[in-house]
């Protein structure tokens, strides 16, 4: 979903905290005008009182069926023996998705801010339509539940701050986190919110802690010129800093982060090219939709945000060919 960290300051936090629930409702609106099927959302968020620009709804149509068109390539490549971690997770109801498509990991991990984490648990806790599958996907003794806290013997949250990976770390393995398993991980607008120190500290845990890996990310790009000024400006009003956009410059400036840092193989595609490359048939089903009156914003905003993957791939599984 959307998180990672803002400078070191409550109202910072509160501020990242709070693209949570706007990734939640834009994507809840475009799940009920029929955009992708998401049975579970609903359960998370209520429904937006005014609609969304058809412009938002592709463009997340476009995130999430391109972050799930890489994650089902990975699962199918290790056969699903892997695990994932989702960083900064929100409310996001890849689990109970996966366990319908009967495509589960090994185990499915999430981390995020305890505030968050212990809204997620509440619904979880309070929604049978939620609890029960993952009732149903567990094994063994009771399940592990707390105010911070769930572990099953296949999902797991944790709340945490992913500004301390040492700590991260900790709290994964106790939960049964396999640094022998290919491991994916997945951060969605999570890094930009990070000081560049702070999410190269992530991205080199991530390669030093797995030897099979592959690291989706999702954020702005592009960054440099007129709109994307704008973009930061508009977030900067909401006390939104976005304290990693040095990384955000260029589709080459997000891949040489990830090289940089210890990961073998790097990629990047804007948007707009996830967009042309995504299914055509069912781009043309959302297309019908509704009407798009501003072609050329829908293009500003693909071309404001990209997909970057990385991999290292000791089992030689071969991840550096999963692409679109």
């Amino acid at each position: 979903m959307s998180r990672g960290a803002a400078p070191d300051s409550d109202t910072a936090d509160e501020a990242v905290r709070g693209t949570c629930d706007d990734a939640s409702i834009c994507k809840r609106f475009a799940v009920s005008v029929g955009y992708w099927k998401d049975p579970y959302i609903q359960y998370f968020v209520r429904q937006a009182k005014e609609r969304k620009a058809p412009e938002i709804n592709r463009g997340y149509y476009a995130r999430v069926q391109g972050i799930s068109q890489l994650l089902k390539t990975f699962l199918r490549r290790t056969q699903c023996n892997c695990q994932i971690i989702n960083l900064g997770a929100g409310l996001d109801t890849t689990f109970w998705v996966l366990k319908d498509e009967n495509l589960l990991p090994v185990k499915y991990f999430e981390v995020d801010f305890p505030a968050i984490v212990a809204r997620k648990l509440y619904n979880i806790k309070s929604k049978p339509p939620l609890s029960k599958p993952i009732m149903e996907s567990h094994s063994g003794e009771s399940l592990l539940i707390d105010a911070h806290s769930l572990d099953s013997s296949r999902y797991s949250i944790i709340g945490g701050d992913l500004r301390n990976p040492k700590d991260l770390e900790e709290k994964l393995k106790k939960f049964g986190m396999d640094t022998e398993l290919p491991t994916l991980l997945i951060a969605e607008c999570v890094l930009v919110y990070m000081t560049p120190e702070q999410s190269s500290c992530l991205l080199k845990w991530a390669t030093d802690t797995f030897s099979t890996a592959m690291f989706i990310n999702y954020e702005q790009v592009n960054m440099g010129d007129r709109f994307g000024q704008i973009m930061v400006e508009n977030l900067q009003r909401r006390q939104c800093n976005l304290a990693g956009v040095d990384s955000c410059q260029s589709l080459k400036s997000q891949m040489e982060r990830m090289l940089r840092n210890g990961w073998e193989t790097a990629d990047a595609w804007n948007m707009m090219i996830v967009y042309s490359n995504l299914p055509q048939g069912d781009v043309g089903r959302i297309e019908r939709l509704e009407f798009l009156d501003e072609k050329e914003l829908l293009d500003q905003l693909l071309l404001h945000y990209c997909i970057c993957w990385a991999t290292k791939d000791a089992l030689r599984l071969g991840l550096k060919e999963i692409t679109f």
